[in-house]
């Protein structure tokens, strides 16, 4: 594992020649700022408010890599001083799927800050975050020697149609997609990196239903307090050292856990399906594209009549799908 993580470390620096500095405002980075790394292909449109969300939650500084947008996104970011912008035209999936570009940011800047590496549809909440800054929680996690953070991937959706309600740039998503599967998931063990391997929700539901073991993975640990030494290895389902990986409690009682809510189905979606079912730089083959494609043709509604409407963070705890842990 410790070779293999060296390998990771030197692909990532070996695939930032592919990378172009376009706006840097790294130097505005301060000891102890919280970080947030992103990785976009035209989104501009979701853009302002994941901005304001993540402003307000406390992160300090955005690192962005722009893989080759032509929708405006880099213009709308210039200028901002909380954000530094790399573009690069290099292929997605030889960058294993961006986490090569993501983890030579990380290596180069993140070293001993807290950092968020999330996507742009994807919202982090964790408890307390109602009435809580993020940075509480990140001098909770250094008070207990914790080191990474751990959420599940919750995919919102609307009730009707995908496309039935046009989202509005600058939009909380939210207002449009609420609705959630609350109960179907399944949770093994990676044996390898000891990391949880959750899938379900309504991609397994709907897109993925005669093949549920193919169904996007929903674990992920977008929290992490970085080293220079440590490195993703898939998106960040998983990280080296193993010990990252170890979110879960295995004797008894819950760590404490957050949520991704990832607001992927909006009416943008059929299109963004389309472009990258044709772009081929998605995992496996863009196994999980091809699905989406051929089930959106028939215009499928995710909503069902078990579908629970998102309420808080508290809901989310009481069904389970995360916990404050010992975090009072």
């Amino acid at each position: 594992m410790r070779l293999r993580r060296k390998r990771r470390v030197l692909r990532a620096l070996r695939k930032s020649r592919e990378l172009s500095l376009v706006q840097d405002n790294t130097d505005h980075i301060r000891k102890g700022d919280i970080l947030l790394v992103t990785t976009i292909r035209n989104e501009k449109i979701r853009l302002p408010y994941f901005l304001q969300y993540y402003r307000s939650l406390g992160v300090n500084h955005f690192l962005f890599v722009d893989n080759d947008s032509n929708d405006g996104a880099r213009a709308y970011l210039d200028g901002m001083e909380d954000v530094s912008v790399w573009f690069t035209r290099g292929s997605y999936k030889s960058a294993t799927f961006g986490v090569d570009w993501v983890n030579y940011l990380l290596r180069k800047y993140a070293h001993g800050h807290w950092s968020l590496i999330v996507d742009p549809d994807e919202f982090f909440i964790y408890p307390f975050c109602d009435t809580r800054p993020i940075r509480a929680l990140t001098d909770w996690l250094d008070t207990a020697q914790i080191r990474s953070f751990a959420s599940m991937l919750l995919d919102l959706y609307p009730k009707g149609p995908i496309d039935a309600v046009p989202y509005q740039s600058g939009q909380d998503p939210l207002e449009i997609a609420h609705w959630f599967d609350s109960g179907n998931y399944t949770v093994s063990k990676n044996a390898r990196y000891g990391n949880l391997w959750i899938q379900g929700g309504p991609r397994a539901r709907i897109f993925f239903a005669d093949k549920p073991k193919l169904a996007p993975a929903l674990n992920k640990i977008p929290l992490v307090k970085w080293d220079r030494n440590y490195a993703f290895v898939s998106s960040t389902h998983m990280l080296l050292p193993r010990g990252l990986n170890q979110v879960y409690e295995t004797d008894g009682g819950e760590k404490a856990s957050g949520i991704l809510l990832h607001t992927k189905f909006l009416d943008t979606f059929t299109a963004k399906a389309e472009e990258e079912l044709s772009r081929r730089q998605h995992y496996a083959g863009s196994v999980e594209y091809t699905a989406y494609a051929e089930t959106l043709k028939a215009q499928p509604e995710l909503w069902c009549k078990w579908s629970e409407k998102y309420i808080n963070w508290r809901q989310l705890e009481i069904l389970g799908l995360m916990s404050k842990g010992n975090w009072a």
